[in-house]
């Protein structure tokens, strides 16, 4: 998640040792943060899709909104406290709309996951904060990447014997809507809430949504130990690390920059989709992949402070 707030170092506080600083995360160069975070996204997404021979996509989803609220609620406990009493009621409405939107969003694409290819669904689903950028951007040379990330969603959803599933596509589509409205949210939920407060009531009321759905389609097996454990894991790897390591990482290095390299994340999809899903795109959807990160690139390069898109 692309939220670029940067706390300063606790004042006071002694230089650490060499020794920590070599185990801290700002040993590590900020395009290999970036990198890492998009590769754990990637991975918990491959991981989740594992689970849906034994649980129903909503129920993976609410195991993973559960695992992040629960790590967020923590980190901003002290303010969510007074969060109702210290908030206008339209900055908690904006909130709990942040909130529906993140949690529309992820169930749609991993619906979409339970469809298509991991790779396929994650570049269709770019196409939200895509569009974002287009539209703040407003340059008339930009016409062209519209059409060239369009000519890529065409490649993918054609039909015959390789096309995908439409129902698939669809979901894919919803869920870069939710992935533009969640970008504009986060900016309107920023500028009401300090620090992740936002984020963790946005968390929370997502969580809240999406859990009863999930538990009553899971059932008794939401409870296993096993599949428990797996949850945890699909939330760590899919929220908690990547925005632990991008939050680090806009620390150090311009939003452009990461931006550019946030466009890579349709291509690493669809190599974690092949190396652990043994789902290999054909020729025609990898030149689909790589017109949709292009214009990706494309649009960011030429922004001086592009929109940020946290991961979906």
């Amino acid at each position: 998640m692309a939220l670029a707030d940067t706390p300063e170092p606790l004042g006071g506080a002694s230089a650490p040792s060499w020794r920590a600083r070599i185990l801290s995360l700002g040993s590590v160069p900020p395009p290999a943060l970036v990198v890492l975070g998009i590769i754990s996204v990637q991975v918990g997404a491959g991981l989740a899709k594992h689970l849906f021979d034994r649980l129903p996509p909503s129920a993976v989803v609410s195991m993973r909104l559960l695992t992040s609220a629960i790590v967020l609620g923590f980190l901003a406990r002290k303010a969510l406290r007074t969060v109702l009493r210290d908030h206008s009621r339209s900055s908690l409405a904006i909130a709990a709309c942040f909130g529906l939107a993140l949690a529309l969003m992820n169930v749609s694409i991993y619906q979409s996951f339970a469809r298509i290819p991991l790779g396929a669904a994650v570049t269709i689903e770019f196409l939200g904060p895509l569009t974002v950028a287009i539209v703040a951007s407003r340059r008339p040379r930009d016409a062209l990447w519209v059409v060239l990330a369009g000519a890529g969603v065409v490649l993918l959803a054609r039909g015959g014997t390789e096309g995908l599933d439409p129902v698939g596509v669809a979901f894919a589509l919803l869920a870069g809507v939710c992935w533009a409205a969640y970008i504009l949210l986060t900016a309107a939920t920023g500028k009401r809430f300090s620090g992740t407060t936002g984020l963790a009531f946005a968390s929370i009321v997502g969580t809240a949504v999406v859990l009863p759905a999930g538990a009553a389609s899971a059932g008794a097996a939401m409870l296993d130990p096993e599949l428990l454990l797996i949850g945890v894991g699909v939330g760590l790897l899919s929220s908690v690390i990547p925005y632990s390591l991008e939050l680090e990482a806009l620390r150090r290095m311009p939003a452009r920059v990461f931006g550019i390299l946030m466009s890579l994340e349709p291509a690493a999809a669809a190599l974690v989709g092949m190396l652990l899903l043994g789902e290999f795109l054909t020729f025609r959807q990898w030149v689909a992949v790589c017109c949709v990160v292009a214009a990706c690139v494309g649009v960011t390069r030429g922004q001086r402070n592009p929109p940020e898109a946290p991961e979906a």
